[in-house]
């Protein structure tokens, strides 16, 4: 377990977190099942414990619309818009304050007391208290065990959204994360009423016609580079204009890029205002959370994101160039 930013036993944060009445809880920006379903799942324990408990989004953005089945999906306060008072702020599946956007990073710098459950390694803490452990799959498997240190009965609700977060940040378990202890906790949930089938068709099964276009645009873009090994494609704003898409139709066409034959490492650039979302997926043992932190980013081993200043054109150029040193400094190891 990677603890650089851990300073606290999840029974620690647990009896830290049942001391408090009033708790909010966010995850970062642009949030993917991991992150609600972690955010959900706490704040429902909570709830059984007697606790006001509130899930903020850290950007007044609609979640994806395959999540929008979790249990309190409905319930969401954008974190601009949240006022009033709590005794303790709590960050999930966040790494840094630049994760949680400007109006959440405010609200949990002026919290009374704060507290981070993550699995992206960190070289500083977040929060007062902390447990980061950067070999576990998901988030959700860290709150799946919170909730058993909280003494809480993890009902079909929490197991339905822990399962979520775990199904999706191991690739429906085809990911080099999706460990032994990924299944036998996956097993846990499904006991307690996770129904697999019934979550994975809600999620993966439930894409827009303009996503499907959106598909067409971003293979017609994609560019491959070193026999096929990698490949980047790009969508500007006129593209998603052009397909009548939102952000979130963008999100499984990474995967489709990473699932063509001879690729190990893909990268989907999405312009955004003046700036670029950036993803990377590897399918090899290929880091590229070491190119997403050289751009300012972060994430996994295999999956990681980061935000680029400039246009879609210099992003592209960058990330040509971080596969030509990657590919170059693999030759000079032969």
């Amino acid at each position: 377990m990677d603890n650089t930013a851990t300073n606290a036993t999840l029974s620690q944060i647990a009896d830290r977190i049942l001391g408090a009445q009033r708790i909010a809880i966010c995850g970062h920006v642009s949030p993917d099942g991991d992150c609600i379903g972690s955010q959900l799942a706490l704040a429902c324990g909570l709830r059984q414990a007697g606790k006001e408990a509130i899930c903020l989004l850290a950007a007044d953005e609609p979640i994806e619309y395959g999540l929008r089945f979790l249990p309190g999906a409905a319930d969401f306060v954008p974190a601009e818009h949240f006022k009033g008072s709590i005794d303790l702020f709590v960050t999930v599946d966040v790494p840094s304050a630049a994760r949680l956007g400007s109006f959440a990073a405010d609200l949990h710098a002026k919290a009374p007391a704060t507290v981070t459950i993550d699995h992206h390694i960190s070289e500083s803490p977040l929060s007062q208290m902390n447990f980061v452990d950067a070999d576990a799959p998901s988030c959700s498997l860290l709150i799946w065990h919170l909730l058993e240190a909280m003494d809480i009965n993890r009902d079909a609700a929490m197991a339905t959204c822990c399962f979520t977060g775990l199904m999706t940040d191991t690739g429906r378990f085809s990911f080099q994360n999706a460990t032994a202890d990924a299944f036998d906790v996956a097993a846990s949930m499904v006991r307690a009423g996770a129904n697999p089938g019934y979550i994975a068709m809600q999620v993966f099964q439930n894409r827009s016609r303009a996503s499907l276009r959106l598909e067409q645009i971003a293979l017609a873009h994609a560019q491959y580079f070193h026999d096929g090994a990698f490949v980047v494609s790009v969508l500007s704003e006129a593209d998603f204009k052009e397909a009548g898409a939102v952000r979130a139709d963008a999100e499984p066409l990474i995967d489709v890029l990473r699932s063509v034959r001879g690729v190990r490492v893909a990268c989907m650039l999405r312009e955004k205002g003046s700036t670029v979302r950036g993803s990377l997926r590897a399918k090899d043992e290929t880091d590229v959370g070491v190119i997403a932190r050289s751009l300012g980013g972060g994430g996994h081993r295999a999956a990681a994101g980061f935000t680029f200043n400039g246009s879609l054109g210099a992003a592209r150029a960058r990330i040509e160039t971080e596969f030509s040193r990657l590919a170059s400094r693999e030759t000079e190891g032969e």
